[in-house]
C-alpha cells in the first residue's frame, strides 16, 4: 500500500482498490501512522493541477504575501453601543474583504476550548477496538468517524481523519456519544451556538438588516461539529490536511491549536497562514451566506497543510442543516438586491446544496458556481 515518493502515476495504478482497501482497515490515517508508514501512499498524493497555480508547500513567506494578516476583532463591550457599532463595522468589513476573521473575548472559557481539544485528541488515541466502532459513512448515524467525507470521489485523500456529529437542532442522546468526549462535546456545542446567534447578529447588523434578521431565518438552526486529527507526515510536500475548498455553510468557528497550518487565499492569490492566537477562535463565511448576501460577504477558499509536527488537533463547527431535510429555500435576501444589484443566486435548500457539496468533493472548484444565475 506504501507508494514510492513521486507523482508520476504508473499506468497499472489502482486508485479505487487502494482507496477501498485503506478504508476497510477502518483504523484512518492514525492507522498508517500508528504502522510505521515512512512514505506517504499513493492514494494521497495531490494532483499539481488540485491547487491551480498554488504550490502544495507554498507558506506566506514572502515580504509581499505577510503584509496581510486575518483581522483579530476584541468581542469585548459588544453589549455596549459605542463599542458594538466599531465591532460591526470591523466584521463587516473582514466579511466583505477576508471573509476569515479571528475573535477574542468570545465568551467560551479557556477551561471549555482546552476540553474540547484533549477530548478530539482523546477519542482518536483511544484504543482503536473502541474507535471502530464508530467508524461509518452512514449519514444516518449519530456520530461518524472516518477518513475523508469525499473519500471515494476525491482527486487525492487527506492526510486528515475526522468525526462529526449534529448537535443542532437534534443533538444525539448523550450515550450515543463516545464517552471519552461525551460531556465536553456537549457543554462546547452549548457554548459554540450561543456565540454564533451573537455573531448572527452582528453580521445581520453589518449587512444593514435589524439584528434578529440571520436568526430569524434559521441561519444559526443547525450546527454540525466535526473533530479534525491530523497525524504527523512523513512527506508533507506530497500532500494535504484538507485541500483547497470553501465550507457548505452559513459560518463555521475553528478552534485551532498550536501547530497551525490552516491558509486562506489573500486579494493577491496568494496562501496567507492563519496563525495560532492563544485563546482566540477562527471565524469564516460560508458558501450559504455568500449566497444570501448576494455576494457581499465573502465564503474564500482555504486549506489546511500536511506537517511533520503533529497530531494537529482542530475543532470545526459549521452553522447549517446540513443532509437533514428542512425545506427553508434560501436565495439572495430581498433587502439587499435592487434593480442596480439583481439577485446572483437562484434559490436552494440547505439540503440540496449540501448535497451538490458532498457529491462534487473536495475537486478544487467552487460549489458556488452551481447556483449562479446565468445572464
Amino acid at each position: 500500500m506504501v507508494a514510492p515518493n513521486t507523482n508520476e502515476v504508473p499506468t497499472n495504478y489502482d486508485r479505487k482498490s487502494e482507496v477501498k482497501a485503506f478504508d476497510e482497515t477502518r483504523e484512518g490515517v492514525k492507522g498508517l501512522v500508528d504502522a510505521g508508514v515512512a512514505e506517504v501512499p499513493r492514494i494521497f498524493h495531490q494532483p499539481p493541477q488540485l491547487d491551480d497555480q498554488y504550490s502544495i508547500n507554498n507558506t506566506s513567506t514572502d515580504s509581499e504575501a505577510t503584509q496581510f494578516s486575518i483581522p483579530l476583532i476584541d468581542l469585548e463591550g459588544h453589549g455596549n453601543p459605542t463599542s458594538r457599532n466599531e465591532i460591526v463595522a470591523k466584521v463587516g468589513e473582514a466579511s466583505e474583504t477576508w471573509g476569515f476573521f479571528q475573535i477574542a473575548n468570545h465568551g467560551i472559557p479557556v477551561g471549555v476550548l482546552e476540553g474540547i481539544r484533549e477530548g478530539v485528541r482523546g477519542f482518536f488515541e483511544q484504543d482503536t477496538r473502541v474507535k471502530k466502532e464508530f467508524y461509518t459513512r452512514d449519514h444516518s448515524k449519530p456520530l461518524r468517524y472516518n477518513t475523508n467525507f469525499d473519500l471515494y470521489s476525491s482527486p487525492a485523500a487527506n492526510w486528515r481523519d475526522t468525526f462529526l456529529c449534529y448537535m443542532a437542532p437534534n443533538p444525539p442522546k448523550p450515550e450515543d456519544l463516545p464517552e471519552v468526549c461525551r460531556d465536553v462535546l456537549i457543554e462546547y456545542s452549548k457554548r459554540v451556538m450561543e456565540l454564533g446567534k451573537l455573531l448572527f447578529e452582528l453580521l445581520s447588523e453589518a449587512l444593514g438588516l435589524k439584528p434578529s434578521h440571520l436568526n430569524n431565518i434559521e441561519c444559526s438552526k443547525g450546527l454540525q461539529v466535526l473533530g479534525h486529527y491530523y497525524p504527523a507526515c512523513p512527506q508533507p510536500e506530497l500532500t494535504l490536511g484538507t485541500s483547497k475548498h470553501a465550507d457548505d455553510s452559513f459560518l463555521t468557528v475553528v478552534l485551532q491549536d498550536h501547530i497551525g497550518g490552516l491558509q486562506v487565499v489573500d486579494r493577491q492569490n496568494k496562501w496567507i497562514d492563519v496563525p495560532p492566537v492563544p485563546g482566540a477562535l477562527v471565524v469564516n463565511i460560508g458558501d450559504l451566506l455568500q449566497l444570501i448576501s448576494n455576494d457581499r460577504f465573502k465564503s474564500i477558499e482555504h486549506r489546511v497543510l500536511a506537517n511533520r509536527e503533529g497530531p494537529r488537533i482542530s475543532v470545526a463547527s459549521f452553522f447549517s442543516t446540513g443532509l437533514l431535510p428542512f425545506t427553508n429555500l434560501y436565495g439572495p435576501i430581498k433587502e439587499l438586491v435592487s434593480e442596480d444589484n439583481p439577485p446572483k443566486y437562484r434559490e436552494t435548500t440547505v439540503r440540496d446544496y449540501d448535497t451538490h457539496f458532498c457529491d462534487k468533493g473536495l475537486d478544487g472548484t467552487s460549489a458556488l458556481s452551481h447556483f449562479k444565475i446565468r445572464t
